[in-house]
């Protein structure tokens, strides 16, 4: 598979000082390399600049702005350089800062300096910020902060102030239009905040290998593994050999959560899908949905007894808390049937967390991040302040794979998988249970759990983003899901 290595800010230090010590690569040729790339992505959005603002850091992100700006005053485009501290003696961005003074000036940084300014280039902070920023540094971030919509904002690394691990400000942050990284991908880039903050990525290796000897912290998930993930069926396929997937749910006023999740699930590709489901519902439900099954299942005998033949169990979507919902819950707990695990079913749980312990089979847990909160015993202003901490410790706690929903979607079991697509419109009620749907078809079509969730979080997210061409504003579940086929269905690439 195609997915892509993530690091952590210590990681990727580690990554620069292995190719300055293993390669002919002198640390200060990596800045000009650097500053090259960061100009060259510059100057194709935005082409025969008149005039650009580069505010520098004293730290090698300021050496990279430093060289930027020598370049471009080469190209024979009006700079002004803002300085926010003297880098210190005999390091790159000293000399950086030399070779820029032979041919520019360099002010200092004051209050309102940008005022005019239609490009800048934040070069304030790279990776190695552990705190919120203070004094001149944060004046400088808010003040290009509050120029979002009127100048086009680059910056090199990572927007200043930003988490390189968690993808959440440290204080004040830069809001860029495009934000060109290097020598590795910084896992914050691709979660939380890290989006939102950095507006367009653009990842440049600097010809440094991706060292095998450094362990990424994550992956990124990538498109065009589906192929791999999602092969095409043979012609001898039959509805048995596509997988059976048991939905359980839509107590009393819930109807529209099961069906959501069964439609989906459908449309994924699973073979023959049964709802377990009030029996009050199973008619209404068969109307709107006829390929699916509704069986009336009014105790756990009865769910015991619809289970039986199937390959997954989702449980969640509508079942309530009540105790319909609580007497299918320790069903599934019982079984030995893997479960995607979802709404109040993780509320259930949140309730009982040692009933994780009688739990031998394999789970999905896919959590929004008031979900996760309840699982941790925590805020949700606490879950959002580290997501790779938190989705992290809901499986250690737990177990199995965890999904934690959101911007940057994160898929942990054996690694962390982070999922870079999806969009704001689908943050809408029913979107989680289709997404339960979706993991619940894969699992059933014979993927592991851990590769089931991180397929179906994928596929999950690229629908939403084909259906949202039409407008993110007003986008349903039911868009996303008449999207499916087209994901499920990958062409592979022309060799």
């Amino acid at each position: 598979m195609r997915d892509l290595p993530l690091y952590s800010a210590a990681q990727t230090r580690e990554l620069d000082r292995r190719a300055i010590q293993g390669l002919p690569i002198a640390g200060y040729a990596l800045m000009c390399r650097a500053a090259v790339a960061a100009w060259d992505e510059l100057r194709w959005r935005r082409p025969n600049p008149r005039r650009i603002d580069v505010v520098c850091g004293p730290g090698n992100n300021g050496g990279d702005g430093y060289v930027l700006a020598r370049l471009a005053q080469a190209d024979g485009v009006e700079v002004r350089v803002w300085s926010l501290g003297q880098p210190q003696a005999g390091t790159e961005a000293a000399q950086a800062l030399g070779d820029w003074s032979a041919v520019g000036t360099t002010q200092v940084y004051e209050r309102g300096c940008l005022r005019e300014a239609t490009i800048v280039v934040d070069a304030i902070y790279g990776t190695g910020l552990s705190r919120a920023p203070s004094g001149l540094a944060a004046e400088a971030i808010e003040e290009i902060r509050a120029l979002s919509g009127q100048a086009f904002v680059l910056a090199i690394d990572l927007p200043s102030g930003l988490s390189a691990d968690t993808g959440q400000p440290l204080g004040a942050a830069v809001k860029a239009d495009l934000s060109v990284s290097f020598i590795g991908r910084k896992l914050g880039l691709y979660t939380g905040a890290g989006p939102e903050l950095c507006g367009e990525k653009v990842f440049c290796d600097l010809g440094v290998p991706q060292d095998e000897g450094v362990e990424p912290a994550a992956t990124l998930l990538d498109e065009s593994s589906l192929a791999i993930r999602l092969p095409k069926r043979a012609r001898t396929a039959h509805k048995g050999s596509s997988g059976f997937v048991t939905l359980a749910g839509g107590d009393e006023g819930y109807t529209g959560a099961i069906l959501m999740a069964t439609r989906s699930a459908l449309r994924a590709g699973a073979g023959m899908v049964t709802v377990a489901t009030r029996g009050a519902h199973a008619a209404v439900l068969a109307a709107a949905q006829p390929e699916a099954m509704f069986r009336p299942t009014e105790s756990a005998d009865d769910f015991v007894a619809r289970i039986d033949k199937t390959k997954v169990v989702a449980i969640g979507p509508g079942l309530g808390q009540g105790d319909w919902g609580r007497a299918l819950w320790r069903a599934a707990l019982r079984s030995d049937k893997p479960l995607v695990v979802d709404a109040d079913a993780l509320n259930l749980l949140a309730a009982d967390p040692q009933s994780c312990d009688r739990r031998a089979a394999p789970w999905i847990l896919t959590p929004h991040p008031g979900e996760a909160a309840r699982l941790l015993g925590c805020t949700v202003a606490e879950i959002e302040a580290d997501r790779v901490a938190a989705v992290r410790e809901v499986a250690h706690r737990y177990g199995g794979t965890v999904v934690l929903k959101g911007a940057g979607t994160l898929v942990c079991g054996q690694q962390l998988a982070v999922c870079p697509y999806g969009n704001p419109g689908m943050a809408v009620g029913g979107m989680g249970d289709a997404l339960t749907g979706i993991i619940a078809a894969f699992v059933a079509q014979g993927l592991a759990p851990e590769p089931a969730a991180q397929t179906g979080v994928m596929v999950h997210a690229l629908a939403g983003d084909v259906a949202a061409k039409a407008g993110e504003r007003g986008l349903l579940p039911s868009d996303l899901i008449e999207c499916l086929r087209q994901i499920v269905n990958p062409k592979p690439e022309a060799n």
